[in-house]
């Protein structure tokens, strides 16, 4: 068996310091790029592989031992106000998270902002550059903002959070709202349920790929063809205002009295905004008249429903960064992943077993 690569032995070949391959292997901007390619070059011709137990050992006194300067992740946005993003239930977990994450790990996160005047890919790529900063967490931009980012890629390594911007195609870490669609189904169904409905805006389906109704549709297909119920889809007047500042995207009282007479669900799947002023004032009661599931749940003790792990996303999506620094994985990859965080449900009085909701009428 032969004896592993090190990185002296590199350091020798290539005529510099131990230091510098090590810097040069983890793309530092301190090093030219003309450098760093060519100890790149001799490192992948002399077979070179980090050691993973040195590489653990490094990853643990990195994030124990106190640091006067403390490296700095970018946390990169784009929304209309730079702040804005926090408002939101869903983006401001994923930065909790990934804050939490992060100095778990020893990093600091650092916000930077698209929408700042003056700010282009080729500026914030040389600000982050000049900073050392070298691993970038892509989040929370606006459907508007869906633009190719073309930053200098082969300097940073990069995962993203949700689904947008769609290009370049990242690494990326999401809440699996296909999965969290089925999970919602199978519990009704486990309680005695049939009549399944979906209420839900089109943006929300079109924010995350058409993952909601993928989900639920999938499900559906198992049920016999008299029990499916078509997904009320509708159209918000000002999507982009909805995404940006988590407003009420409420379904149209005629749309919604139609759809519910015609196919008398048993019980509804939706946001609680998107639907739950509608029942009340067609005088319907949940549950008693209606079942009531809620597929972005704020655990409340009385709703039934599924909680999406955004703080988890957050979590895993640094977590995903890091080794990807750690491995001197830099640019945008050959084979992009998709890391899936899954929901959690939650029973709740909205949903109480069909047999004990049948007695109680």
């Amino acid at each position: 068996m032969n004896d592993r690569i090190t990185m002296a032995q590199v350091a020798a070949r290539a005529g510099v310091h131990a230091t510098t391959v090590s810097l040069a292997l983890r793309n530092h901007p301190s090093i030219p790029v003309a450098t760093r390619d060519r100890i790149r070059g001799i490192a992948a011709e002399m077979g070179y592989r980090p050691d993973p137990a040195l590489s653990a050992l490094a990853t643990y006194r990195h994030a124990k031992l106190p640091r006067r300067d403390i490296p700095a992740l970018a946390y990169l946005t784009h929304w209309d106000t730079e702040w804005g993003w926090k408002q939101p239930h869903a983006h401001a977990s994923f930065f909790a998270g990934a804050q939490g994450r992060a100095e778990a790990l020893g990093f600091r996160l650092e916000h930077f902002w698209l929408g700042e005047p003056g700010m282009s890919h080729r500026r914030l790529s040389d600000i982050l550059a000049a900073r050392g900063i070298t691993g970038i967490l892509v989040s929370s931009h606006l459907p508007e903002h869906d633009r190719a980012l073309q930053l200098d890629w082969p300097r940073f390594s990069a995962v993203k959070i949700d689904c947008l911007p769609r290009e370049p195609d990242l690494h990326h870490v999401t809440n699996d709202q296909r999965a969290i669609a089925q999970l919602a189904v199978r519990r009704c169904l486990a309680a005695g349920y049939r009549r399944i409905g979906m209420v839900i805006p089109y943006w929300w389906d079109d924010f995350v790929d058409l993952a909601w109704s993928a989900g639920f549709l999938a499900e559906q297909h198992r049920l016999p063809e008299e029990e499916r119920i078509p997904i009320l889809f509708y159209a918000d007047e000002d999507p982009s205002s909805a995404v940006a500042t988590g407003r009420e995207s409420l379904v149209p009282s005629q749309a919604f009295s139609e759809w519910f007479g015609r196919h008398r669900p048993e019980v509804i799947l939706s946001k609680a905004e998107f639907v739950r002023p509608r029942l009340e004032q067609l005088g319907v009661a949940v549950p008693h008249d209606v079942a009531y599931v809620e597929l972005y749940l704020v655990p409340d003790g009385a709703t039934a429903g599924v909680r999406n792990n955004c703080e988890r996303v957050g979590e895993m999506a640094v977590a995903a960064l890091v080794g990807l620094m750690q491995q001197n994985s830099f640019g945008i990859p050959e084979i992009p992943t998709a890391m899936l965080v899954e929901g959690t449900w939650f029973d709740g009085k909205t949903l109480p077993l069909r047999a004990a909701c049948s007695a109680g009428a």
